[in-house]
């Protein structure tokens, strides 16, 4: 089962367990789904649709003043695949790439997402990057 229908079926169960918070979160991320021409979405573009949702109420809480977490981050994070660590992606970095195929450090940046992927924060490998 893709991401788009667990969502949806996550959703009917939420409304049948009366679950008011996750049922509003399901129907936001739905609505956002609703606002694409495509009908059915890959795994990667849910991902991003909902990265995207945490990033803009991050913001709001921010605006606001308040603690930098809430229900709706996290179910929404529920869906999200599990992020590679920092020690992951810096063991992988050691075993696989080669520096001096690179004019600078920063040009192995993209080796290094088209690995990782969505599981990995590219603010993160930019950190590690300069670290190293």
């Amino acid at each position: 089962m893709n991401l788009q229908k667990q969502i949806k079926s996550d959703l009917t169960a939420a409304i049948k367990a009366k679950d008011e918070e996750k049922k509003d979160t399901l129907r936001v991320i739905l609505g956002e789904f609703g606002r694409l021409d495509k009908k059915e979405l890959s795994d990667d573009e849910v991902v991003k649709i909902l990265k995207k949702l945490i990033k803009s109420e991050k913001e709001m809480l921010e605006i606001k003043g308040a603690e930098g977490d809430s229900t709706f981050i996290r179910v929404i994070e529920n869906y999200l695949p599990k992020m590679a660590t920092q020690e992951e992606i810096t063991k992988w970095i050691e075993q696989h790439v080669d520096f001096s195929e690179f004019k600078n450090k920063m040009q192995a940046m993209g080796l290094i997402m088209k690995h990782f992927g969505a599981t990995a924060d590219g603010n993160e490998v930019k950190k590690l990057l300069q670290n190293m």
